[in-house]
């Protein structure tokens, strides 16, 4: 099936496709670190995974248009569970099991929110998910799914939605974005396009968990869509040893991959010997769901120069739930690396110099429009000029699941004004901040997020990268800043955590936070109004690791983290 004939095809028409055309072929592969350090692969071949697919459709006790929740460990056995639920006509809903630390409230918020009818788990995590779920929802197994239901299911077409990706809560409450089977093969083609990859080469490795719009995407349904070779693990298997992940990218010449911003610090600080490792062979790796730091990005490409990795394989990205997943790709060059003016980009306007904000372009979009557009008046901005980024395609989602206000609030924006060559509607409003410049879109932050003093704007990614240089022992990339209300204006608050948190004195904490003060007055003109160290782990993020602002800041407000030291 090429680029071609996505247009009209389903995820479960692909799946018959590859099971027809390559039945014997290797079609997704785990490595399972869990009980053999080496790694131990479980593999499926395509007519292995269609037999899969075919008994957990067959089931499930639903009827076109019920909510399937696929509540899985990472492995073959979610992607047999999630295509299962499509391919049984349902709407399948990817999450994860209870098990997981730290999301138990989301996961009860996103279940009642979908209501699904059918859950699919496996039969090692069943009663854990049994157990929260309370009774009341079938749950089928999708190693062991048991005898079968009435199936098979009518074909599914390209409008039919496909499933729910909830949002991951950053600024708001998770909502789930309605995907059709169209939007999410119109992405796949746009991603194919983008980033310039052979797709009768390619092999995609990942850790990303599948329950994410990117991990989803790149681990699951674009080798499903061009009949690659996906090869995956699980996110706990990276966090124990980074190295893993860059083993099994050598492994698979040809091999690309995606990874948010952290995971490159985290690579770079953590794995040694790099020079082992065979990166050579590496297509690209996209780096996106987070600000990409240019710093992170230079130290990764220093530590693994040996290894055959070279900055050009490093593939900038920008997008969201709403738009299937990817918006903007970098070309096949060194990422693009420009210093903006700090005091102009606080007044909307980008203006390269030689000192200030250091941001990364994210590319250019592929088959779909981006406009730049100040979203008080709904304007489209000039290249230079900071605005809401707006997006237009066949990949962006019909709306949040029985949610009509949010929906039209978000998804049916409408230019106005002179637009010359862009649609008037309906837009995506994505509520991020960005700027064109020399043709590529660079990311500014978030508009809730976005803090303003004195009628002054400031980038809290900003201000924290200001405050994390303060010390090595502040953990890069946890740290939050967010505005408070004051008796006059807003006021700044930074929270960070500190890897040793615990042997810091008193008196080296009040010096500590003296120095965050101090650096954040000289680069941005803010006069915090407190300062506060915590252990590793208080900052708060959301199921995609990226920082949950809101949510610190409601921490905060309620006391969790005491009282300053200094103020």
């Amino acid at each position: 099936m090429s680029l071609q004939h996505l247009g009209g095809a389903t995820l479960t028409a692909c799946l018959r496709h590859w099971a027809a055309a390559t039945p014997d072929e290797p079609a997704v592969t785990f490595t399972d670190f869990a009980d053999d350090p080496a790694g131990r692969r479980r593999g499926l071949t395509w007519r292995q995974l269609a037999e899969r697919v075919d008994a957990v459709a067959a089931a499930l006790p639903v009827r076109p248009g019920d909510r399937v929740a696929v509540l899985c460990p990472q492995g073959t056995d979610y992607v047999a569970g999630f295509l299962g639920a499509i391919a049984a006509g349902a709407i399948a809903v990817p999450l994860f099991d209870p098990g997981l630390p730290g999301h138990a409230g989301r996961l009860a918020a996103v279940l009642d929110d979908c209501a699904p009818t059918a859950v699919v788990t496996t039969t090692g995590a069943r009663p854990a998910v049994e157990d929260f779920l309370g009774g009341g929802v079938p749950v089928v197994a999708a190693d062991r799914p048991g005898p079968a239901h009435s199936w098979p299911a009518p074909a599914a077409a390209p409008d039919d939605v496909a499933y729910l990706q909830y949002t991951s809560g950053s600024t708001r409450s998770p909502a789930g974005v309605v995907l059709t089977h169209a939007a999410v093969l119109a992405n796949v083609g746009q991603v194919v396009r983008g980033l310039g990859l052979d797709p009768r080469t390619a092999t995609t490795v990942s850790w990303l968990p599948l329950f994410h719009d990117m991990g989803l995407v790149l681990g699951l349904i674009t080798p499903l869509a061009l009949g690659l070779r996906s090869v995956l693990m699980d996110p706990l298997a990276f966090v124990e040893r980074p190295v893993r992940w860059l083993d099994l990218l050598g492994d698979h010449p040809g091999a690309w991959s995606a990874a948010p911003n952290f995971a490159f610090h985290y690579c770079a600080a953590r794995v040694r010997e790099p020079e082992r490792l065979r990166l050579g062979g590496v297509a690209a790796i996209v780096n996106g769901a987070e600000p990409i730091n240019p710093d992170v990005l230079d130290r990764f490409h220093t530590a693994f120069a040996a290894a055959g990795y070279s900055p050009e394989k490093t593939r900038p990205a920008y997008g969201l739930a709403e738009a299937t997943v990817f918006v903007t790709t970098g070309p096949a060059a060194a990422p693009q690396v420009t210093t903006f003016d700090r005091d102009a980009l606080a007044t909307g306007t980008a203006r390269p110099a030689e000192t200030g904000v250091r941001l990364v372009a994210c590319g250019v979009p592929a088959g779909q429009h981006v406009a730049l557009v100040d979203p008080h008046t709904a304007v489209a901005l000039a290249d230079g000029e900071v605005g809401e980024i707006w997006v237009h395609g066949p990949n962006v989602g019909a709306g949040y699941w029985e949610k009509p206000l949010e929906s039209t609030e978000t998804f049916g924006a409408r230019l106005t004004g002179e637009h010359p060559g862009l649609p008037e509607g309906p837009w995506l409003r994505t509520g991020d901040l960005g700027v064109r410049h020399d043709g590529q879109l660079y990311i500014a932050g978030r508009i809730k997020d976005l803090i303003i003093v004195d009628g002054r704007n400031h980038y809290p990614q900003d201000v924290e990268a200001t405050a994390a240089s303060a010390d090595p022992a502040i953990r890069p990339g946890s740290v939050a800043a967010f505005a408070v209300t004051g008796a006059d204006t807003e006021s700044v608050v930074v929270v960070a955590e500190h890897r040793t948190h615990d042997a810091l004195t008193e008196e080296a904490e009040r010096a500590l936070a003296v120095a965050v003060r101090r650096l954040v007055s000289d680069a941005h003109g803010l006069s915090l109004r407190d300062v506060l160290l915590v252990p590793a782990g208080r900052v708060p993020r959301t199921s995609s690791g990226k920082i949950a602002r809101a949510a610190c800041r409601d921490r905060y407000l309620a006391g969790d983290y005491g009282k300053a030291l200094v103020r």
